[in-house]
């Protein structure tokens, strides 16, 4: 399959970004969320949306992915901001994903911003269990105002009922799904059992190793894209894919996220679905 020019010099510019490019710094030390076990009686548990944006974390200076990638910022931002560390998600809106992500990589930011709020769902530095780190935040935010920032409004949960209820709402919505976190919980580095994610699809990453053809009214254009999992294991995942996509797809070598139903006893996903390219 001939790639098309465009094409050819986007990858050519990926290379030299990946080579000389966006400035980093060390990755962020972040807490990170595990799976919701349904049979868990999520009683007493703080519940909030899971948006689908960008996490990012301020350390007090500067804003950072979740890679260690230094984000700029417009101006306006730093000054909005606080002076000690915050943990949170940049987001446009939901089912805007792809918005907020191309407003946060540009290196000089554009009209994107317009739309994006800082949305903070902890203070890693701040001493004491998780009510009395946000406390911290809300109480410098009511003497700095501003538009652009916001806590995560968190819903305590009174049962499994409840949960579900709250699941279908932002599901309805267009959301993702939902975020548990346990009361009184520290901020743990890592993957921790103190935050859980529930929703209602599996999702997984691969790298894009390969691309096939498309076909019929798809002619001249991607298919499928051949994506590898971390053990090696290859697969096609075309459905999903836009038009746009199919034009211009995700590099190769990029990691991708998709959706699907469970694995076959060969480790593979079942019903994979393209969902987006993976936040760096």
């Amino acid at each position: 399959m001939k790639i098309p020019f465009h094409r050819f010099v986007r990858v050519l510019l990926c290379g030299l970004l990946a080579i000389g490019g966006s400035a980093l710094a060390e990755s962020p030390r972040l807490m990170l969320a595990t799976v919701w076990d349904r049979t868990d009686d999520p009683s007493g548990w703080w519940l909030s949306e899971k948006y689908d944006g960008v996490r990012g974390y301020w350390d007090g200076r500067q804003m950072l992915t979740r890679s260690g990638e230094v984000i700029v910022l417009p101006d306006g931002w730093r000054a909005a901001l606080p002076p000690f560390p915050l943990d949170g998600e940049l987001w446009s809106g939901r089912g805007r994903f792809g918005d907020t992500l191309s407003a946060v990589r540009s290196a000089q930011p554009g009209p994107g911003w317009d739309d994006i709020r800082y949305l903070i769902f902890d203070a890693p530095a701040q001493q004491g269990p998780f009510e009395r780190r946000m406390d911290v935040v809300k109480r410098w935010l009511a003497t700095h105002p501003s538009s652009r920032i916001a806590v995560v409004a968190q819903t305590r949960c009174t049962g499994r009922e409840h949960l579900e209820r709250m699941l279908d709402a932002i599901e309805a919505q267009g959301g993702e799904g939902v975020m548990l976190r346990a009361a009184g919980s520290p901020y743990e580095v890592g993957r921790s059992a103190h935050l859980r994610k529930y929703k209602r699809f599996d999702d997984a990453e691969a790298k894009v190793v390969g691309y096939k053809p498309g076909q019929g009214k798809y002619a001249d254009m991607v298919g499928s894209l051949q994506v590898e999992l971390p053990d090696g294991t290859r697969f096609f995942v075309g459905t999903g894919l836009s038009d746009a996509d199919r034009r211009d797809p995700p590099p190769i070598g990029s990691i991708i996220s998709f959706k699907h139903q469970g694995w076959t006893r060969h480790g593979k996903p079942r019903f994979p679905i393209y969902w987006r390219v993976r936040e760096q």
